[in-house]
């Protein structure tokens, strides 16, 4: 069993709702459990211009899916959300999931790098992961969340609303350090 954070976005076609859903079909992932559930969060959109604000959030699951398996169970649900992988980076999405960081696990294997390279400069993922996450939780190869997030300037990231209360999971309790 592995404490596995996957980070959630939408810009499209209701967005908190795809995000609401989203974090719905994490907490009944075969081979996974809900720990923990961020606020969610508006962010300014990064990549083409022209975007909508993108709704942000970050959950903390328990998963005994390899870190392959559960990027493939992702990628379904945001199949299934009406995501489209056309090769465009940082366009506009109805859901996107990102495995963010798995146990202290490194890898990098064909689609997947982990722990995911971008997270010291995305204000977007940290706000939330420290949500749930302690600040002394290490990101492998890149420093220790606390540390990241003051270094991390914070602007176009507003807390939008609590975690969605159906979900059975206490928001904003940061785990334990794995």
């Amino acid at each position: 069993m592995a404490v596995v954070y996957i980070g959630l976005g939408s810009n499209l076609a209701d967005p908190r709702a795809q995000v609401e859903q989203g974090i719905g079909e994490l907490a009944a992932l075969d081979g996974a459990r809900l720990l923990a559930c961020s606020a969610l969060y508006a962010s300014a959109p990064v990549g083409p211009p022209g975007q909508p604000d993108y709704v942000n959030a970050v959950v903390a699951l328990e998963s005994r899916r390899s870190p392959a398996d559960l990027l493939a169970a992702l990628q379904g649900i945001e199949l299934r959300h009406g995501r489209r992988r056309d090769g465009a980076r940082w366009g506009p999405r109805t859901l996107d999931l990102d495995i963010l960081l798995y146990g202290r696990l490194e890898t990098v294997v064909p689609g997947l790098v982990l722990p995911h390279p971008q997270i010291r400069h995305r204000a977007f993922v940290l706000v939330p992961l420290a949500d749930i996450a302690p600040l002394d939780l290490p990101v492998p190869g890149q420093g220790v969340l606390g540390e990241l997030l003051r270094a991390c300037p914070m602007q176009g990231v507003a807390r939008l609303a609590d975690a969605p209360a159906t979900l059975g999971v206490r928001p904003a309790s940061p785990l334990s350090c794995c």
